[in-house]
């Protein structure tokens, strides 16, 4: 019986899912004989435990690992960084230091998720669960500055300003510092608090569930709810409510390939590839449709005649 919490079930079903990287630590420390099926090869197990398709380790049986995830993820960072320039350029747009800062965040997150899962690191190894740990760290601290930015836009307090940075790097650090060391804390067991799972075989972690899976929800579906609210209730504009619209659509539609497509992929392509990439290429392109969307309910640049 699944509980809230357990990570059994997408582990076994969902190729490339980061977070598994932590549990198999976990096990082949702590109980290595629930390591079975694809997994009990440490040197050629795939991203998982005991998953039902996912790509070998790069090098065995001629694998190439996560390819079209790692192409993915390398094109992404480049247009993620053009994101970043152009939002830099918008000098007097409202939001813009805590957009880039977003932005930032986002394109700290892809070299990892590349790494995590990429398969061409060794399953258990103390580098990938390492690598895996911080990348749930930036994931939770990136969901916060999505929603930070969306409080920012109600100009509770000033865009730029400390009164607004303060607090936003503050969060932003906790809910990092917070996230790594559960996920830590899950795979290496130095204080037992997050666990072991009981029984192992469940991979159960109720913290890094919430950290990594119900706080991202959360904070997206609140932000969007806070910016259509920003943009019909306070701006009177329409059109720019178009792109929010869009941005979760595809936001929606990165999870459900995710989480529904992606094993579909994985055993059509005969493991080969799985749908992790296209999830990478549709939240790269929310984030790039989240810009825009910015940019249409802000100013270029300072009204020179308002201060002449």
């Amino acid at each position: 019986m699944t509980r809230f919490g357990d990570f059994r079930p997408l582990c076994t079903s969902t190729p490339s899912y980061p977070w598994c990287n932590l549990f198999y630590t976990q096990l082949l420390r702590h109980a290595p004989a629930s390591l079975t099926g694809a997994s009990a090869d440490q040197a050629s197990a795939p991203i998982g435990v005991d998953p039902t398709c996912g790509a070998l380790r790069l090098g065995h049986s001629g694998s190439l690992g996560n390819v079209a995830n790692i192409v993915a993820c390398a094109v992404s960072i480049l247009f993620t960084a053009l994101l970043v320039v152009l939002t830099s350029r918008r000098a007097a747009a409202v939001g813009r230091v805590e957009l880039r800062y977003f932005q930032i965040l986002y394109l700290l997150t892809l070299p990892f998720q590349l790494v995590s899962t990429g398969a061409f690191l060794e399953q258990g190894s103390t580098a990938l669960t390492v690598v895996t740990a911080i990348h749930a760290g930036l994931v939770a601290a990136l969901f916060w500055a999505l929603l930070a930015n969306a409080i920012v836009a109600t100009q509770v307090v000033e865009d730029g300003t400390l009164s607004s940075l303060i607090p936003f790097h503050f969060f932003t650090l906790a809910f990092f510092a917070a996230t790594t060391y559960i996920a830590l804390d899950t795979a290496f067991m130095y204080t037992h608090t997050f666990g072991p799972s009981a029984p192992p075989e469940a991979l159960h972690g109720t913290a890094l569930f919430v950290l990594t899976s119900i706080w991202p929800a959360a904070a997206a579906i609140l932000y969007f709810a806070l910016m259509l609210y920003i943009v019909l209730g306070i701006l009177n504009e329409v059109r720019p409510v178009w792109y929010f619209i869009l941005a979760a659509t595809v936001f929606v539609l990165s999870q459900l390939d995710y989480f529904l497509l992606n094993k579909v992929i994985c055993r059509g392509s005969n493991t080969r590839v799985d749908g992790s990439f296209v999830a990478t290429i549709l939240e790269t392109a929310a984030v790039g449709i989240l810009y825009l969307a910015w940019k249409s309910i802000t100013e270029d640049s300072w009204d020179d005649a308002y201060y002449e």
